[in-house]
């Protein structure tokens, strides 16, 4: 982006220079480079992609919904970002993990985390959601960019264990000027670890821009580090899918790290606590809501014949029974007790975590009926 492009203008440009296999209309288009990463996706594929994006989208609306109804401390809203969620997980292997921030639902969709795993951390009743090997998807890091360098660690331990796995690091645009982002990619590089860096560039890092933040597209970091990398379009799942296959494929491979830049858009907040209509104009959310992902993709399938009202409708039962399942599991829910804190800081106890113990249960007994104040 440069100074001297007007804003409409510049997102033109931003969406054009990119690699993609469907249009902003849906249409199949070609890529001499991707083509071939997506030779064996068909539209029995794709329905699939499809529900689970259908599903991201969902959920979404219901974490959103409630935080508004005060059953959430916090959300961090993902529309406008299902497209390359959901389609770089579908690229992965069953046993590769994923390292995400708090905003990938998607690929958790994909991986088959549970309903009530998506809400009880946010709630505040659990200090993490999942068991990550019960599904080769770390707890969601709230640090930004730290789960790069854990997974440059995890990718590390598959090098020496001679695995054929990958470990994919998630982290948006602002997470880029992060050192922890940048350390990663050194030593990612240095050791040539089998490991995927994938950034969603949706335009804002809060409240900055990233043509403020970068002057040059961010994929074009990467071979400062001596990683190749690609710039795709975020909105078009197709592209997803071929563009990991590819990054994948290359760190499975032996030649080290990849690194995708897949350019979308937050359609919503920030978080739920952010009001984005202090920094953002209404034309440039609407210039991206008609590069819908979901729209995209189900245009192309039904061009296809392979969306009808049956398939639609079972889209729709599934999601509300997922989203009701998320909402009972939050509504209601018991406070847990305080003392579990300490359960699992530590695999084996020691005299430094009982001495905590015993003083914070102290101070609990404090507040009891007819206690101290």
């Amino acid at each position: 982006m440069t100074d001297t492009l007007t804003p409409a203008a510049a997102m033109a440009s931003d969406t054009e220079d990119v690699a993609r296999l469907l249009d902003h209309e849906g249409r199949r288009v070609r890529d001499e480079w991707l083509d071939r990463w997506a030779a064996d996706v068909d539209a029995a594929m794709l329905r699939q992609v499809y529900r689970d994006m259908f599903l991201t989208r969902r959920l979404d609306a219901e974490g959103v919904a409630l935080q508004r109804q005060g059953h959430l401390g916090l959300w961090a809203p993902a529309q406008g970002q299902e497209a390359v969620q959901v389609g770089t997980a579908w690229a992965c292997h069953d046993d590769d993990f994923l390292f995400p921030s708090y905003r990938e639902i998607g690929i958790e969709v994909v991986r088959g985390v549970q309903p009530r795993d998506f809400v009880m951390v946010w709630h505040g009743a659990e200090h993490a959601s999942w068991d990550p090997f019960d599904v080769h998807v770390a707890n969601p890091q709230i640090i930004i960019g730290a789960q790069s360098l854990h997974a440059v660690g995890y990718a590390m331990g598959i090098q020496r264990d001679g695995g054929d796995q990958v470990a994919v690091a998630y982290f948006g645009d602002g997470a880029t000027s992060q050192g922890d982002v940048n350390e990663a990619m050194v030593f990612g590089s240095a050791f040539s670890v089998p490991v995927v860096f994938v950034c969603s560039n949706n335009h804002w890092a809060i409240s900055e821009p990233v043509g403020l933040q970068s002057r040059t597209p961010i994929a074009g970091r990467a071979p400062g580090f001596g990683i190749p990398s690609l710039r795709v379009d975020g909105n078009d799942v197709l592209a997803c899918i071929a563009a990991m296959r590819w990054a994948a494929d290359h760190a499975r491979s032996g030649r080290g790290p990849a690194y995708l830049e897949a350019v979308t858009y937050r359609v919503g907040p920030h978080t739920t606590s952010d009001d984005p209509t202090r920094y953002r104009d209404a034309d440039e959310v609407a210039y991206w809501r008609a590069r819908d992902p979901l729209t995209r993709v189900e245009s192309y399938l039904r061009s296809l014949g392979a969306i009808d009202d049956a398939f639609a409708a079972q889209l729709t039962a599934d999601a509300d029974r997922f989203t009701a399942a998320m909402r009972s599991a939050v509504v209601g829910a018991a406070a847990p007790d305080p003392m579990r804190v300490f359960d699992h800081v530590y695999a084996e106890s020691h005299s430094g975590i009982e001495e905590q113990r015993a003083g914070f249960a102290a101070y609990l007994d404090g507040f009891a009926e007819g206690g101290a104040r």
